[in-house]
């Protein structure tokens, strides 16, 4: 049996649960840490900053599943969803502590969102996982039928360029972190041309 066998039949024996109750704790504990003073002198920074790091992370995670699938053989689909849907509430998180915590004044959100074109791209990649959470169900895969469903999560593509972009433009000064999730990111999407354009021919 090959390595990558191996590793499926044991992965195959673990729910994909556990990363729901993990990944619902992981804010009430930086929470916890910023109320505590665990997170520095700038605690609403620190939690905003590091729930988007989660976000991006989870969006990286959700596009290496297939290039991993491909390049090893080890087969991490059924954590896909689990992992699509903390990541979708870890962005959710990051824009209610910014909306509440930061900004808290209406009109300046909204000014925030129309003037400071981070703000404006990291809401577009909000926007764009909106449609991919709703639908995160079999019953949205039935309705919709498989080739549409797919197309349609494509949106997640687009999402998390969107979302490395909107850290690089945050970031003050040259940072090679937010250089390195863009990357990354760029380069899982570029793993996928090959098989897009053989499909496309085909």
């Amino acid at each position: 049996m090959k390595p990558s066998q191996r590793i499926n039949l044991a992965l195959s024996r673990v729910p994909a649960w556990p990363l729901y109750i993990v990944g619902g704790l992981v804010p009430f504990w930086y929470l916890y840490l910023g109320l505590t003073g665990g997170l520095g002198v700038e605690p609403i920074e620190a939690l905003e900053h590091r729930l988007g790091e989660l976000a991006l992370q989870g969006l990286i995670a959700g596009l290496a599943v297939t290039p991993l699938r491909n390049m090893t053989g080890v087969n991490l689909v059924k954590f896909r969803r689990a992992i699509g849907l903390v990541t979708f509430y870890f962005v959710t998180c990051h824009l209610l502590v910014w909306l509440v915590l930061d900004v808290q004044i209406l009109s300046q959100i909204w000014a925030d969102i129309l003037k400071r074109p981070y703000i404006t791209i990291g809401m577009i990649g909000f926007v764009l996982l909106i449609p991919l959470a709703v639908t995160s169900n079999n019953w949205s895969i039935r309705k919709l039928g498989p080739l549409k469903w797919r197309r349609l999560h494509q949106l997640g593509y687009a999402a998390a360029i969107l979302g490395a972009v909107h850290w690089v433009m945050l970031a003050k000064g040259f940072q090679i972190e937010p250089l390195v999730y863009l990357g990354i990111v760029v380069l899982l999407l570029a793993m996928r041309v090959p098989k897009a354009v053989k499909r496309a021919v085909a």
